[in-house]
């Protein structure tokens, strides 16, 4: 049966103002409408709109979302079961990030972080003193180094332990985007990069050249290239680049 713009506005809980702009814009259009001009849509806007909603709710901009649900080769199930991965692991960041809150409220006040080892766990001290020497050395005269230092000491070990799950969960959903065969400028992976800027402001904000610089970073040291190798063969490589093609574009 066909649905009103009403109809499917209460279903989808989205606004008819918002409906109206996805026809607008060519990303939803209605299947048919009345003779009073009056917009209809069937099961296919149905399914379509339901992938709308899941790539926004991975912070994918509209004009990426029309042209992915656009492309010929585009594939529902094979994107379905890509949503149901990503989701998963979704839902297991948030249950950490809940625990963090609940440990929060337990306590009333968060205690500063204040070893190199909370920050740099899995590393040894002998990892965590060469990695220190070589963020001064490659960073120490930038902005982004002075005010890592400042917000990390103001940052609550319930707060370090948030972002760290945060960062965590956002190389898992990396994997799994390859496992997707998705490409590092696909637009899925475009979207992990800008939840990864986001990530990073957490210590300080990154220009195009220092999130690049990163990303080489990660692939050539042999202590961060292990991190990543173990969470998916190739993970580290496949990083650089999606980095890469990410600062190229300004971080946009």
């Amino acid at each position: 049966m066909p649905y009103t713009v009403k109809q499917l506005s209460d279903m989808a809980s989205l606004s008819v103002r918002t409906l109206h702009h996805y026809d607008a814009i060519g990303l939803l259009r209605p299947e048919s409408r009345t003779a009073a001009g009056y917009r209809l849509y069937g099961e296919g806007q149905l399914m379509r709109l339901q992938q709308i909603l899941f790539f926004r709710e991975l912070d994918m901009p509209l004009g990426e979302i029309r042209a992915l649900l656009d492309e010929p080769g585009f594939e529902l199930l094979t994107a379905l079961e890509g949503h149901r991965r990503l989701l998963s692991l979704r839902g297991e960041r948030i249950a950490r990030l809940i625990a963090t809150v609940d440990r929060t409220i337990a306590r009333l006040r968060g205690e500063t972080m204040s070893t190199d080892e909370e920050l740099y766990e899995g590393f040894s001290t002998a990892e965590i003193e060469s990695m220190k020497a070589e963020a001064k050395g490659r960073w120490g005269s930038t902005p982004a180094y002075g005010e890592s230092h400042k917000r990390m000491a103001a940052m609550s070990r319930e707060r370090l332990a948030q972002v760290k799950a945060e960062g965590e969960a956002l190389d898992r959903e990396l994997a799994e985007a390859m496992d997707a065969r998705a490409t590092p400028d696909s637009p899925v992976v475009r979207a992990l990069m800008r939840r990864k800027a986001a990530w990073l402001r957490s210590f300080y904000e990154p220009s195009p050249a220092l999130f690049r610089g990163l990303g080489e970073l990660y692939a050539k040291d042999d202590r961060f290239r292990r991190r990543y190798e173990e969470i998916r063969s190739g993970l580290a490589d496949f990083l650089k680049e999606a980095m890469a093609s990410f600062a190229e574009r300004g971080l946009e």
